[in-house]
């Protein structure tokens, strides 16, 4: 079943930090399997506080998204957006056909 890792940015702090993790994040993607289906698009926020971005990745399940994520290449890469603004971030299975 997939799931999907959601990425809410809600403030920035630091913008060359953020910069830093653009330029380090991309490796972490090398030899997996998972889609970008939404990254920094338009966005309308229909309900709570706004947000400034969002990126959404399908993966083909939590265990794959759990390894992404855990991966020494993304933690390498996301120290730099932890110091470079205020995300919420979380994993979430996708719904049994």
């Amino acid at each position: 079943m997939s799931a999907y890792v959601v990425f809410l940015k809600e403030e920035v702090t630091d913008q060359s930090e953020l910069d830093a993790y653009s330029q380090k994040v991309g490796s972490s993607f090398e030899g997996r399997d998972l889609k970008f289906l939404a990254t920094y698009g338009a966005l309308e926020t229909l309900e709570g506080s706004p947000i400034q971005g969002a990126v959404i990745l399908e993966f083909p399940d939590m265990d794959t998204a759990r390894a992404w994520y855990g991966s020494a290449e993304y933690q390498a890469a996301a120290a730099h957006r932890f110091r470079g603004a205020r995300y919420r971030g979380f994993i979430i299975k996708g719904r049994e056909p």
